[in-house]
């Protein structure tokens, strides 16, 4: 990321790009920057191809296409699915990409043994957008708030987290919510926090392994219903689920090798207010169970996606497996 923060601030750029990974804050920022640190408003020299119908000759001839009265045509191919499935014209054009042209993609998804992948990756230069760790979310936080005019503890900014999670697209949108309620206030304090930041859904897909574990299946699945009723799509929360499951079950085998809980937070980039809640509920699973729940994700998503179960039903029979 220092390359392209240097690439920006100089408007000195490489001929590809490949920005991937599911945090798509950061992926939209550096879209934005390039986009303006290269072409401004101009969009005659700017194109935005998205979606998997996009052709890999469609890239190339715009590509090749020289720019109106400036040096540089910008190209930015998103979710193309290239990265999943390369297409031999298009990997092979990555080291013919003109002088007069920088291409940009961005993806959620790569094989890193794909070839275009690889070619993006000798020629150009490849980002990964990752969820940031607690740490970096912080600083990130606290240096908007001290702009602000804001002091917090480290308390409360875990706390903050613990309510806004990740994601920092969600993080962004709490935040300002926060400092708006807070107004001229110098100190935010947790009652602020508790106040006006909406715990996000990751939060109640948490209490409701917390039901599970307990043997509380009525009270999973009600609180599943609520979701639903709030609009949550039934696939979301499966992802969610499924997440939430893989992590624990690697929380439960670094544990069983010796691990302790600040070098756990480290390998999975959870906060020290997070890291203690997930041990605990790791702890109320067998190891064979953690297995069990990932690998029925695994089966029940595949029978969503080919037709075999609704999503709805999908998620009611994940969380009374136990049952």
């Amino acid at each position: 990321m220092d390359k392209l923060n240097q690439a920006i601030k100089n408007k000195s750029f490489e001929l590809c790009y490949l920005l991937y990974g599911e945090e798509n804050y950061l992926k939209k920022n550096y879209k934005d920057k390039i986009k303006l640190a290269i072409v401004g408003d101009d969009k005659m020299n700017y194109t935005n191809l998205i979606g998997k119908g996009t052709t890999a000759r469609e890239i190339i001839d715009i590509t090749n296409t020289m720019p109106f009265f400036t040096e540089k045509r910008l190209v930015i191919v998103e979710d193309s699915g290239f990265f999943k499935k390369a297409d031999d014209e298009l990997t092979a054009y990555i080291e013919k990409v003109p002088e007069t042209a920088v291409l940009i993609f961005i993806e959620t998804e790569v094989d890193k043994r794909n070839k275009l992948y690889k070619a993006v990756n000798k020629c150009g230069v490849v980002i990964e957008c990752s969820r940031q760790k607690p740490d970096i979310l912080s600083k990130w936080v606290l240096g908007i708030m001290t702009r602000e005019g804001k002091r917090i503890t480290g308390n409360n900014m875990n706390l903050f987290l613990s309510k806004t999670g990740d994601d920092m697209n969600n993080i962004s949108v709490e935040l300002e919510k926060l400092l708006s309620y807070v107004a001229d206030k110098e100190i935010i304090e947790n009652k602020d926090i508790e106040a006006v930041c909406i715990e996000p859904i990751t939060n109640k897909v948490f209490d409701m392994i917390n039901y599970v574990a307990a043997g509380e299946l009525n009270q999973a699945l009600n609180l599943y219903r609520d979701l639903l009723i709030s609009k949550e799509p039934p696939m979301k929360i499966l992802f969610l689920i499924a997440r939430q499951f893989n992590q624990l079950l690697q929380v439960k085998s670094l544990l069983q090798t010796g691990h302790n809980k600040s070098e756990i937070a480290s390998k999975l980039r959870l906060s020290p207010y997070i890291i203690a809640k997930v041990i605990s509920q790791a702890l109320e699973f067998e190891y064979n169970q953690l297995k069990q729940y990932v690998e029925k994700c695994v089966e029940f998503e595949e029978l969503v996606k080919t037709g075999g179960l609704s999503d709805r039903l999908a998620v009611e029979l994940l969380l009374t497996i136990r049952g």
